[in-house]
């Protein structure tokens, strides 16, 4: 996934973008209220480049409650996980009444982030079922592995968040540019074929039938037949 993380403190916010990039995400990191208005709200055609944000209350310039509400109320449906020292009963029932959808409380454990995570994807996606099947190929977000007819394919990281981004949306065509925000955040250096070297491989090894072209707009999965 695309995520936004909004953390102030610098020894955490740099902990947990290393950790959720260790497990496969492309991250952004807001370390204001300031910052995280200008990537996500202000701009209304960048808000659905995001997948979910992780968002801290106390920031130096504004409440963490109040860019709740403010993308609520301009309609913003991305998923918002709030993650805070704040543990007061009062303070969890504000933010997810202002529209929050999950609510931790620091110090977070970037494994029980990393499920809470995947359970808002498996919500948002409709999908009941931990794992996503694809005819033969089962990929399973939790463990990040891969296997065809039950036998484990070895993808690389870049490889398993492309793939995942297409069987988020299975049949849809995403152009080479979202499929370059699923995996790349701010200052991590893209080259301009780095997407079409990552469908190359992932062909190779699941096969050519999987990912299909769709000439001058991007890829599109296609469920391969048993």
């Amino acid at each position: 996934m695309r995520l936004l993380l909004v953390e102030d403190d610098p020894m955490l916010g740099a902990a947990l973008k290393a950790g959720l990039q260790q497990d496969g995400h492309a991250v952004d990191w807001a370390r204001s209220a300031g910052e995280a208005r200008a990537a996500w709200l202000i701009a209304p055609e960048l808000a659905a480049t995001y997948d979910a944000v992780v968002l801290d209350l106390g920031l130096p310039d504004g409440s963490g409650v109040e860019l709740v509400k403010a993308a609520r109320a301009r309609g913003v449906a991305t998923p918002i996980l709030i993650a805070t020292a704040r543990d007061r009963i009062a303070d969890r029932i504000a933010g997810l009444d202002a529209g929050a959808d999950d609510y931790m409380v620091k110090p977070i454990d970037l494994d029980e982030l990393a499920a809470r995570l995947r359970a808002l994807e498996r919500r948002v996606a409709g999908r009941a079922a931990p794992t996503i099947q694809l005819g033969r190929i089962t990929i399973d977000p939790a463990a990040r592995t891969i296997t065809r007819n039950g036998m484990p394919i070895e993808l690389t990281a870049r490889e398993f968040a492309l793939l995942l981004a297409l069987a988020r949306r299975p049949g849809a065509v995403l152009t080479r540019a979202q499929l370059a925000e699923a995996l790349y955040g701010w200052n991590e250096s893209i080259e301009s074929n780095a997407v079409d070297v990552h469908v190359h491989h992932l062909r190779r090894k699941l096969g050519a039938g999987l990912i299909e072209t769709q000439r001058g707009l991007g890829y599109r999965l296609a469920v391969p037949k048993s």
